[in-house]
């Protein structure tokens, strides 16, 4: 008994070394300003800015290959947030992309879903749950607002709701900015 405590404690060591050095040896560095720019992103996964998530979305926008401006979930408040950030004015929402709709949530009307599980193959973030044939809901939690469950839903049971602002959320508008001519 007391051999094989010593073997998985030796073997656990050495797993644990090489794990370790594995780590320090292996690491990939990233670029501090894509990690920021991520951070002020809404996380919505929505894909509305022309790229497939936020992450890609702050990489152009580190490198200098997309306008700070693509964002309809994140808003003003984004826009703001990242002209800060990287020293550039602060430019209209591009309405090409969308508009903000302030923080949205899917609603799933369960007296008319059939249990199809499109939308939760659609969801970018794992917010709705269900089986096939069975009923489906969505976690408001975990829900990001960006309407990809709409479209595939064959019944069309899926309503998107503004949700309900409470004192612990509410912010004062932002201000209006003056362009400088």
């Amino acid at each position: 008994m007391l051999t094989a405590i010593l073997a998985l404690g030796t073997l656990a060591a050495l797993f644990g070394l090489l794990l370790g050095y594995s780590a320090i040896r292996f690491k990939v560095e990233s670029d501090p300003v894509v990690d920021q720019v991520d951070a002020i992103l809404p996380q919505t996964q929505c894909g509305q800015c022309g790229f497939p998530g936020c992450r890609p979305y702050a990489e152009a926008i580190a490198n200098g290959e997309a306008p700070i401006n693509q964002c309809p979930p994140g808003g003003e408040s984004v826009i703001v947030a990242l002209a800060d950030l990287l020293g550039r004015d602060p430019l209209p929402l591009n309405e090409e992309h969308g508009e903000h709709k302030g923080k949205m949530v899917a609603v799933i009307d369960e007296n008319i879903c059939i249990g199809c599980t499109l939308c939760i193959q659609a969801c970018p973030v794992d917010a709705i749950l269900g089986a096939a044939k069975q009923m489906t809901t969505v976690i408001e939690s975990e829900c990001t607002g960006c309407e990809l469950c709409i479209p595939p839903c064959p019944v069309e049971c899926i309503d998107m709701e503004p949700l309900e602002r409470e004192i612990g959320d509410w912010k004062w508008p932002l201000p209006e900015h003056e362009v400088d001519s």
